[in-house]
């Protein structure tokens, strides 16, 4: 498979995001079907492997701990601190946003132990915590490479202004956002300064959180607990428009003989030769789906008409609706 750099490392391009077998999008995946998955995209030549201690509240760390543990030298283990479960009392574990210096450090310990791995290659700092300054937690994590617990930092849902005043901290090897041919946040700032720093982008999300794949339909027919429900993309007055604009997409992808998920990873390869795109699936199908992406070369045309039926201005609907919005750092467009 294509490598591409990755702070210190040289990855697949396309790696692997494993939230989707124990968090968001429905029912977890059973730990054998999670097994089967993990190991197939490792023969196919996936060499990033990204959890977060989020995912299932724990329960995606130690899957991937227990299944990847006899081949860790054979792929870059990235996970996230930050945002993480939190037992208030009842036993229900609540998302909470928390990058004190203090928590970071507990947070990598038990991501150590869940992972089954003495050191961890890139950490991410989940979100930006807006009650802790950027450099505080920062400096927790330079801490943590300094103490080998950890080889890399890196950043999810940040600015291009957050990214440098951590970068004056500690050089940060990757910043993750959602970035795909529907939510192109990304280029306003953040793609220029990763260039300018040397930054690696990691883009999430690349085929629309399987809606530019076409898996995805009105939100009130998914499973209780699926974030896509409270995505405005995803619910009236907006998903009449967006399915308009998936039509036109699945024609281009049928005249290219390839997927409508396969010509969305396409897009994102062609447009920036340094990213790297983590798309997430719990199916094995989807997953060789996803690898047949790899190779496609999209003409400059092509590209073009990708750009100019899917983009900010025709896209029904923000990303998130307004608290999750307010739980992120990234730049938004004045429109």
């Amino acid at each position: 498979m294509q490598q591409r750099k990755l702070g210190e490392f040289k990855v697949s391009a396309i790696g692997l995001g494993c939230m989707n077998l124990s968090h968001a999008y429905g029912p977890a995946a059973s730990p054998e079907q999670g097994e089967r998955v993990l190991l197939s995209a490792l023969d196919a030549g996936v060499t990033l492997f990204d959890t977060a201690a989020l995912y299932g509240f724990g329960a995606n760390e130690t899957l991937v701990g227990k299944v990847m543990k006899p081949h860790r030298q054979k792929f870059t283990l990235a996970s996230k601190c930050g945002m993480q479960g939190v037992d208030l009392g009842d036993g229900k574990p609540v998302r909470v946003i928390d990058g004190r210096p203090d928590t970071i450090r507990k947070t990598c310990e038990d991501s150590l132990r869940r992972l089954q791995t003495d050191v961890i290659d890139l950490y991410y700092l989940h979100r930006w915590d807006k009650k802790v300054p950027i450099e505080d937690s920062v400096g927790a994590l330079s801490d943590l490479v300094r103490k080998g617990h950890i080889r890399s930092i890196g950043l999810s849902e940040v600015s291009s202004a957050t990214l440098r005043r951590a970068h004056a901290v500690h050089p940060i090897a990757a910043l993750q956002t959602e970035y795909s041919l529907w939510t192109r946040n990304p280029e306003i700032a953040v793609l220029d300064a990763c260039r300018e720093l040397g930054t690696t982008f990691v883009a999430f999300s690349p085929v629309a959180r399987g809606f530019l794949a076409d898996g995805v339909g009105d939100a009130s027919n998914m499973a209780k607990g699926d974030l896509r429900r409270h995505m405005p993309r995803f619910n009236p007055p907006h998903l009449e428009t967006n399915l308009k604009l998936l039509a036109a997409f699945k024609g281009i992808a049928a005249e290219l003989g390839v997927t409508p998920g396969q010509l969305s990873l396409a897009w994102l390869l062609n447009r920036d030769d340094q990213l790297v795109t983590i798309p997430g699936t719990g199916s094995i199908p989807h997953l060789e789906e996803n690898f047949g992406a790899r190779d496609i070369v999209l003409a400059p045309e092509v590209m073009a008409r990708l750009d100019a039926l899917i983009n900010r201005h025709t896209v029904s609907g923000p990303r998130y609706a307004p608290a999750m919005q307010a739980s992120i750092d990234t730049e938004d467009f004045a429109d």
